[in-house]
Parts: C-alpha cells; sequence; structure tokens
C-alpha cells in the first residue's frame, strides 16, 4: 500500500490561499505560515500530517498527495473544509 506523509495549510478563502503560496514560493517558511495563518489544528505543528495512506483523507486530499511531485506546494486544493495548501514531504509508492 502507497503511504505518504504531507503537511498543509488551511484557510477560508482561495484569495488567501493564493497569496500565501506566493509568499511561501518567494521564500517564505511554509511552517510559519502554517502557524500563523491555518485554522486547522495541525497549523501548531506546522501544518504537518504525519503519515497515512490512501483514503485516510478527504478525496480532494488524496487525489493531490497520490499524484503531486514531492516537495512542492500544491494548491488552493477546495474541500468541505475550505481550501488547502498542501506539501507531499515522502511518498512510498
Amino acid at each position: 500500500m502507497a503511504l505518504a506523509r504531507a503537511r498543509h495549510i488551511l484557510v477560508t478563502s482561495s484569495e488567501l490561499c493564493e497569496d500565501l503560496k506566493k509568499q511561501i514560493e518567494a521564500g517564505s517558511d511554509f511552517t510559519s505560515i502554517a502557524q500563523k495563518h491555518s485554522t486547522c489544528p495541525s497549523g501548531a505543528t506546522g501544518g504537518d500530517l504525519g503519515q497515512f495512506g490512501p483514503g485516510q483523507m478527504v478525496p480532494e486530499f488524496d487525489k493531490v498527495v497520490f499524484s503531486a511531485p514531492i516537495g512542492e506546494v500544491q494548491g488552493p486544493v477546495k474541500t468541505q473544509f475550505g481550501y488547502h495548501l498542501l506539501e507531499v514531504t515522502e511518498r512510498d509508492d
């Protein structure tokens, strides 16, 4: 079974999500931005979601986490929770 480790930032608008993505791409620290802006409890730990397999997260997450390049920030990804920036940090395919 494939396993992945990812981190994310959850916010309420696609505009804020895009703005934070630009900040990260310009060199801002993902962990710091997650701690400051993420509305998910995982924000306290820099957005780290730990390791998980397919089907353990919402489908929109799975689609990105099990296909995106490792270490590249993806998003905004819209789910029922809001808008996410996602970064796959490890994956065993």
